[in-house]
């Protein structure tokens, strides 16, 4: 039996202290948990839009349009698209049976994601200890055990970060994985049964469906697991049968291809190169979870979250020296098994004197990923409500482009570019060029082209009509400097834009 199951069952079986102290010590974090979780519901109130929200907005827009043929999230063309997944198809369907708008739907897939997180965490990290504190300083490690410099990226769960992707399928994907990790080491620890396995099978490919980077990040762990497990033969047997049910389902999911995203990743590594920078001031908190791992991996060398680590950082640093950056996007396979052991060091490593030491250590470094971060109360309360030193850390909002609805109707072709074409699908228009990378969308690259031409200081009127013309453009966001034949304004937006007519 490993160190790991047999300081569990120890802990199990022995009372915990029952003195007010120790009662104490379990309330901090829990209340600290607590607040955490209230102040990302307050977020999801407000919902603020910055980075891809208009992705999935436009793509429960579509949804709620067709269910069967949605088409392109973001132009008008007939291409599947990855994020067609059975989360954004279901809330797509509870748009359409409703008659909901598409950012109320998106509060409550935050509501649902926000859920699924805590949830999954707290199952997962009891398969880890049984300490009333550790669900709940599990937590706390997850959102604030980071760095002092903010990183906001789909996936990466800090306190910043999941403000402002709460609605996104990663963090519903992670919030499943949570559970998925659970599931799995319970079934590893029982004779599960093949149904039970099936199960998992079926919960891995639907992770991957939602979101493939939070999928990947899920196998690490899955992977980890069972050789920190080493089970024998019928598990191998029942664990390939899950596996080869779960590829059947990304086989046959009909809204995109699965498989052909492989091919994929050289489109998108230009835009995950950030993902390399300032590592220290982005994660250096997180290496007081290393020191926890390397603690964990001394006791136990077959170690699950000691594994996740390693198989994780190898992925990254991989990425890294071949350039293949969009293999960051593993990073979490790395942060989440450190900021785990970081959290369960405090409730279960050696003497009780040594517990505090580590709670204290653990209590400022989450103190000083609080600070790095505290700019997201601005999300629940807005930012006039922030004392001067917290407004320094908030990062505005998009405004959004509820104010050209008026006039633009459902499927209508918008010429515009970057933030405004991120922003205009949501609200039932198409763009001429996507806002963002699209794999499936072969024309891409000439797209971007004709509206790059479009708003070019030197491109003549009898151009820009002809690329109207070519994509079916009624509609233009741009400046001032657009006036002239064949655009007619009608509207001022904030920013000084302006949305033109496009006149026959």
């Amino acid at each position: 039996m490993h160190a790991a199951q047999s300081d569990l069952e120890e802990q199990l079986s022995s009372p915990e202290s029952p003195g007010g102290g120790a009662r104490v010590a379990r309330a901090v974090p829990q209340v600290a948990a607590v607040l955490v979780v209230a102040l990302l519901l307050a977020v999801i109130v407000r919902l603020p839009w910055i980075g891809d929200l208009g992705m999935h907005a436009a793509t429960i827009q579509r949804l709620g349009h067709s269910l069967l043929h949605p088409g392109n999230p973001l132009v008008d063309a007939d291409t599947p698209s990855p994020y067609y997944s059975p989360w954004m198809l279901l809330l797509g369907a509870l748009a359409k049976v409703t008659g909901l708008s598409v950012f109320v739907v998106l509060r409550i897939g935050a509501l649902v994601g926000l859920t699924l997180l805590v949830t999954g965490v707290w199952r997962y990290v009891r398969t880890l200890s049984a300490q009333r504190a550790a669900p709940a300083l599990a937590l706390l490690s997850l959102v604030l055990l980071w760095g002092t410099a903010v990183l906001n990226w789909s996936g990466f769960i800090g306190l910043h970060s999941l403000a402002l992707t709460i609605s996104y399928p990663s963090v519903f994907a992670l919030g499943l994985s949570f559970h998925f990790w659970a599931w799995l080491t319970r079934a590893l620890r029982e004779r599960a049964s093949w149904g039970r396995w099936l199960a998992l099978g079926l919960l891995w490919a639907l992770i991957l469906l939602c979101h493939q980077f939070t999928g990947v990040v899920a196998t690490l762990g899955a992977l980890a697991m069972v050789v920190s497990a080493r089970p024998g033969r019928q598990v191998w047997l029942r664990l390939g049968a899950g596996l080869v049910l779960g590829a059947v389902l990304l086989w046959v999911w009909p809204y995109y291809d699965f498989f052909s995203l492989f091919s994929a990743g050289a489109d998108l590594e230009a835009i995950h190169k950030s993902l390399y920078q300032h590592l220290f001031a982005r994660f250096g908190l997180v290496l007081l979870g290393v020191l926890a791992l390397a603690l964990r991996l001394r006791r136990d060398r077959w170690d699950a979250l000691a594994l996740f680590f390693a198989l994780g950082a190898l992925v990254v640093a991989a990425g890294g020296l071949t350039g293949h950056y969009s293999w960051g996007r593993a990073m979490p396979a790395a942060l989440i098994p450190a900021q785990l052991a970081a959290a369960l060091e405090a409730v279960s490593a050696g003497r009780r004197a040594v517990r505090a030491g580590w709670a204290c250590v653990l209590g400022l470094a989450l103190a000083v990923g609080f600070w790095g971060q505290a700019g997201t109360i601005g999300y629940a309360t807005g930012k006039s409500a922030l004392p001067s030193v917290l407004a320094d850390k908030y990062e505005t909002p998009w405004v959004g482009y509820h104010w050209i609805t008026p006039w633009v109707r459902y499927g209508d072709v918008v010429m515009a570019r970057t933030i405004a074409a991120r922003q205009i699908p949501a609200y039932g228009g198409y763009t001429v060029a996507p806002g963002y990378p699209d794999v499936f969308l072969r024309d891409s690259a000439r797209r971007s082209e004709a509206v790059d031409r479009f708003f070019a200081g030197g491109t003549s009127a009898q151009e820009r009509r002809g690329i109207l013309r070519e994509y079916g453009v009624r509609w233009v966001v741009g400046s001032a400097d657009l006036a002239g034949p064949g655009l007619r304004k009608v509207t001022a937006g904030p920013g000084e834009q302006i949305l033109y007519r496009v006149m026959p």
